[in-house]
């Protein structure tokens, strides 16, 4: 076998490499949380939050609201009593009991508007929960496929790394050289001769040139520097 027809095998072994790393580092930067996930996650978790704070406000409102109404029973007992004959005292305790039934009513109606905005967090809590358990599950199949992925991508790479050992092994060390240094300044080191041109940078070979080609020598095109390789 000529040592242009092993360089070109040894750089499709080395191609096939570099597509299996790059297939293994991109699943491998997919492990891990998907930012949607993360997003979901901390969503609910202001949501949940949110309706803890709603029920402290309506706890504490309603605690407000059993204290104005021992109040405004306090202020009534007195106002039918018939112990107060003070017209003044009279007065300012009608204007105490309304002024204490007016709060009341207010609060009231706050204790409503919180417990509107509570039953519409909890809704969206139920809907974001849902939301999350769907991004999870199709999370944790990525993550398996993923992993199938990197094992299969490993693999390869193992039996490929062998396959280029034993080509090196037959294949002189100043050769290898030469290859690796052009493979790093090009990315095809090794090109195809085909109707006398070639392949890496399309120019026409000299029939000198052809000549060395087809001896199965180490030959470089004049114009890229390219090593040739006649099929």
């Amino acid at each position: 076998m000529s040592v242009s027809k092993q360089l070109y095998q040894l750089q499709e072994v080395d191609l096939e490499i570099e597509a299996n790393e790059r297939a293994l580092e991109q699943a491998t930067s997919q492990l891990g949380e998907r930012e949607a996930v993360v997003a979901t996650r901390d969503k609910l978790a202001q949501e949940r939050q949110h309706l803890e704070e709603l029920k402290q406000q309506q706890h504490a409102t309603e605690w407000e609201v059993d204290d104005l109404t021992v109040k405004l029973k306090d202020a009534e007992k007195k106002l039918y009593s018939g112990r107060i004959t003070n017209s003044k005292e009279l007065t300012n305790l009608q204007h105490e009991a309304k002024g204490l039934k007016g709060n009341s009513s207010q609060l009231e109606d706050k204790i409503l508007g919180i417990m509107e905005q509570v039953e519409r967090t909890t809704a969206s809590i139920t809907s974001i929960s849902n939301e999350l358990r769907a991004l999870e599950d199709d999370w944790h199949h990525q993550q398996q496929e993923l992993s199938r992925d990197m094992e299969q991508f490993k693999g390869v790479l193992s039996d490929l790394r062998q396959k280029r050992q034993l080509l090196s092994a037959g294949i002189d060390p100043q050769v290898i050289e030469v290859y690796s240094e052009l493979k790093g300044q090009k990315r095809a080191a090794v090109v195809r001769v085909e109707q006398g041109i070639c392949r890496g940078c399309q120019i026409s070979l000299s029939a000198a040139e052809l000549q060395w080609v087809r001896g199965g020598g180490l030959v470089r095109c004049s114009s890229c520097g390219r090593i040739l390789f006649l099929a």
